[in-house]
């Protein structure tokens, strides 16, 4: 099987890893009886991380998501669906 080519591509494995920590950040935020959509948009649009529940480590894993990217990635799959 050598003879195949494998590709490589940051941006999907980066666009998966964001879905992940956004999905973990919904969750928390759900279990916390908090509104995720509204706190998330709050968070993006200030970088305020206090619109991020401290639950299940949300606070941390959204800082590890860079804005611009998060945005861009959202923007496209918006646009492609």
């Amino acid at each position: 099987m050598l003879d195949k080519t494998m590709t490589f591509s940051v941006n999907e494995d980066k666009d998966q890893q964001m879905k992940q920590v956004l999905t973990a950040v919904y969750d928390a935020l759900r279990e916390k009886g908090y509104n995720p959509i509204n706190q998330i948009v709050g968070y993006i649009l200030s970088e305020d991380p206090t619109y991020i529940t401290t639950h299940n480590n949300a606070r941390s894993l959204i800082r590890k998501v860079d804005r611009d990217e998060l945005l861009r990635a959202m923007v496209r799959s918006y646009l492609n669906n």
